[in-house]
């Protein structure tokens, strides 16, 4: 599979840009700072800007997928969009927030008073752009996939739970996933294809 994936210096991003090329795909890094992306076989580095769609349209031309994996904060959902689309790629999948996953309470996690302040404007955010992927027409064929509430670095266990529009809670009581998998989820959902125009999360 050839995969654009936008963000690829990023916490999150690298460690999708690691899953994909050990499973063999082809990746296009982008970045803003392309040079930060280590040499490996099956990766090339583009520099790319969000905030210049029609030049990031000509990189992603001729990819299976877009992947992004952007701060929320840090682009416009329009700009994602009118990329895409002007590249001809079909199928988009966005590296997604937990803010916007209903808790037992009926509320969303970002509007529970236990919600971080200092993370909430990323999380609206968040939350744009999947009300934007759901209004978009139907040539699109998005994916949204929300980590759990504790989304940080740590191993990759190879295990890992599917929701839908719930947050996710372990048998700990916590809801949590590691980074690393978190991209093995995501890579998964690359090559089966199992959520079209949806958004699901991933947990232990």
């Amino acid at each position: 599979m050839k995969i654009a994936l936008i963000g690829a210096t990023g916490s999150v991003g690298s460690r999708i840009l690691s899953e994909a090329l050990t499973r063999g795909h082809m990746l296009t890094g982008l970045a803003r700072q392309p040079e930060k992306l280590q040499a490996r076989n099956g990766l090339r580095a583009k520099d790319a800007d969000l905030a210049r769609p029609l030049e990031v349209a000509k990189t992603l031309e001729g990819h299976d997928v877009v992947v992004s994996a952007v701060r929320f904060r840090d682009f416009h959902v329009g700009d994602l969009l009118e990329a895409v689309r002007a590249s001809g790629v079909p199928r988009l999948v966005v590296v997604g927030g937990a803010g916007s996953l209903r808790v037992a309470s009926g509320q969303l996690l970002v509007d529970t008073p236990a919600f971080p302040e200092v993370a909430k404007l990323e999380a609206q955010a968040g939350a744009t752009v999947l009300e934007a992927l759901q209004r978009a027409d139907e040539s699109l064929d998005w994916t949204f996939i929300s980590p759990s509430a504790l989304f940080t670095p740590g191993e990759r266990t190879g295990s890992y739970r599917l929701g839908k529009d719930d947050l996710l809670i372990g048998q700990d009581g916590k809801s949590r996933i590691s980074q690393e998998d978190y991209a093995l989820a995501l890579v998964d959902e690359l090559e089966a294809g199992a959520h079209p125009r949806q958004r699901f999360t991933v947990g232990y």
